[in-house]
């Protein structure tokens, strides 16, 4: 070889390599050619849904990994704005909060990432993630142009968006496309000037050249009012549906650019009272192929639901609060397992592109740690010093959770009888405004429950002067429709017979802060007699080792409560969240081994709302190696379905 010739071929080499390393990189819609482009090739992305923010933070990888290992090329992600600013300019991003570590591991992974910042994100979360400390603005109108509104957003998308321009793909990243809002088609307001403002401040924060989008339902009169000039539009729609009349709804609002599912559901949401969602492996495997036979982009929703810990959980309207588990039958168990759906997912994806060479990781070892006995402590009245660090607020009317400056958890009220009540007197809520549930009692003798449109009457006795308490539960927030203002305590005045109630004492109650601090005793007094099938809300306790010799402990397991009829479980100061067997369908807890110790025993606390099975003798909790989900649920609970979920499983093929 020449000397000259050489000398071209490594001048060649020099121009190619440094071409490659000073390349810009860059994600794009082609309009010509409907696709996306990465790095000026072609792109289509497979993606699954995953919520950190239901996930334990050591879990992340492991899950990312599965999915990965699935044929995924991308994930989506939600960014709870509550979960990150819980009190107004108080920001928390550590920990389990910490968005920026998941981001970075999904990309240390393979994986690219769409992310959903919201403001407003539904996601069966509460709120649909918006902070309930806007509704200290009372006449505050949500997801639209009002003024407090547009000012909140913006201080909080000032905050969080420069923290995400880092690791948009341009900028190294792994974050590809941003969705703007969240389904907001299928709101009331219908609120242009809302979505323009939107469109402008992520992009002052984000740069021009990120990819924005929104996601609608498929139908037109969803897309008329969710979609923009400048924001790329995408539909979300179930498998057995028409994919054809779906893809045609995006096809009318973007002539021209991908195809984009940006939620094709996998399962479905549970709400308590209603049987456990379950959709078929051989429907969605079949929906899946014929999406992806058209050369369409696609996120599976969900991929892993994962948990909702503590008070996270949301409701729909007429009121149906969802549970703990967040499980949606998705190919992904609650705990991360292995199932049948994720292989035929697998199964078909590997049919249009190749599939990751190596191990999956394997299903995480659950451990049955056995029986807990369980003492009781203090009533919720006993502890009331303990539990309200900042001391009653006396009113004439009753206060809302808003306005005592609590989110989430209890408000105790109280007040008293203002006439005797010798013969059983009716106490009522006539204009429904329980929000959510409520324990009632006299003079430490439990009366009986009001529920959210459901019992607005308990009957009570008592004298003149009796006290009467009224532990309100907040049950969650509704996360989609007209009605997400969910005010949360008494709303509105109470009854006696005929007589308003006033005279009011109410105590904010921080059960999380006393349990995590061990503040909680045993109860010095005796409680009066009680009826048949009620309690006066009260705290139990007990503790376990977990057994030496064995290797891998701790490991994951699940808890449920036999015998116990409603209430909240901490695991270590830990929140697991609610627990509801005598309405169902969800049974069994689940406890991440992050929370567990080998070095110490494992305290167990629960807070039992109506009846626990201590008062014949000594009750217990039970640890478990597999879980239940699927219980039959209360016969007399009424179903409500979920408007979403007609327009989601039934593609609107005439609109």
């Amino acid at each position: 070889m020449s000397l000259l010739r050489f000398g071209s071929k490594l001048l060649l080499l020099l121009l190619l390599f440094g071409q490659t390393l000073g390349a810009p990189r860059s994600f794009s819609v082609d309009y010509q050619n409907d696709c996306f482009r990465r790095d000026g090739q072609e792109f289509r992305y497979i993606s699954g849904s995953i919520h950190y923010s239901r996930i334990p933070r050591v879990y992340w990888k492991d899950r990312l990994l599965k999915m990965y290992m699935a044929g995924l090329n991308a994930i989506q992600t939600y960014i709870p704005w509550n979960y990150h600013e819980e009190s107004p300019g108080q920001y928390n991003f550590g920990g389990d909060r910490d968005v920026e570590y998941f981001l970075k591991l999904a990309q240390d992974i393979g994986l690219v990432v769409i992310l959903r910042p919201g403001p407003y994100i539904c996601g069966e979360w509460d709120m649909g993630g918006l902070p309930a400390w806007l509704l200290n603005k009372k006449d505050i109108v949500l997801r639209s142009s009002d003024s407090d509104y547009i000012a909140a957003v913006d201080k909080w998308m000032g905050k969080l968006l420069p923290m995400m321009k880092p690791y948009l793909y341009q900028n190294g990243g792994p974050i590809i496309t941003v969705q703007v809002e969240n389904e907001y088609g299928s709101y009331f307001a219908c609120d242009y000037n809302y979505m323009r403002h939107l469109s402008k401040l992520f992009r002052s924060h984000l740069g021009e050249e990120v990819v924005l989008f929104t996601t609608d339902g498929a139908g037109l009169s969803y897309l008329k009012c969710g979609s923009i000039q400048g924001l790329y539009a995408t539909v979300d729609f179930g498998p057995g549906g028409n994919v054809t009349a779906a893809f045609a709804a995006q096809r009318h609002t973007e002539p021209h650019g991908p195809l984009v599912n940006s939620e094709f559901y996998t399962g479905w949401l549970d709400h308590w009272g209603e049987r456990h969602s379950v959709v078929s492996s051989a429907i969605v495997a079949k929906s899946l192929n014929e999406i992806l036979a058209v050369g369409a982009n696609v996120n599976l929703y969900m991929f892993i639901g994962g948990t909702n810990f503590g008070y996270w959980n949301g409701a729909n309207a007429p009121y149906s609060p969802q549970p703990t588990s967040y499980d949606y039958d998705a190919p992904l168990t609650e705990a991360g397992d292995l199932t049948e759906k994720y292989f035929a997912i697998r199964e078909v994806i590997q049919m249009y592109h190749k599939i990751p060479e190596g191990p999956i990781p394997p299903t995480t070892p659950k451990y049955a740690y056995g029986t807990v006995g369980m003492k009781k402590l203090q009533t919720i009245s006993d502890a009331l010093e303990t539990l309200s660090f900042s001391g009653p607020v006396k009113s004439m009317y009753p206060q809302t959770f808003i306005e005592l400056n609590q989110a989430f958890g209890y408000v105790l009220y109280r007040t008293t009888l203002p006439v005797n009540c010798s013969t059983p007197t009716p106490l009522s809520s006539p204009l429904n405004g329980v929000r959510d549930r409520a324990y009632v009692s006299v003079d430490g003798v439990a009366m009986g429950i009001l529920e959210r449109n459901k019992a607005i009457t308990v009957n009570v006795t008592g004298k003149a002067g009796s006290q009467v308490e009224i532990l309100v539960e907040n049950m969650g927030r509704i996360n989609y429709g007209k009605n997400i203002n969910d005010l949360k305590g008494l709303v509105s005045n109470l009854t006696l017979g005929k007589d308003m109630l006033t005279g009011w004492t109410m105590y904010s109650l921080s059960i999380d802060e006393a349990v995590s601090q061990g503040l909680l005793g045993e109860t010095k007094t005796t409680d009066p007699p009680q009826p048949a099938a009620l309690s006066l809300p009260a705290f139990y306790e007990g503790s376990f080792i977990i057994p030496g010799g064995i290797p891998a402990l701790p490991q994951d397991t699940y808890i449920q409560l036999p015998k116990w009829r409603k209430g909240q479980v901490w695991i270590n100061g830990f929140n697991l969240g609610r627990y509801w067997p005598t309405r169902g369908p969800q049974v069994t807890l689940f406890v991440p081994a992050n929370i567990l110790s080998t070095a110490a025993p494992n305290n167990v606390t629960v807070l039992e709302l109506e009846e626990a099975p201590c008062s014949s003798g000594p009750c217990s909790v039970e640890f478990t190696s597999t879980p239940i989900l699927n219980a039959t649920v209360q016969s007399n609970y009424i179903q409500h379905r979920h408007r979403q979920a007609m327009r989601q499983w039934e593609v609107k093929a005439n609109d």
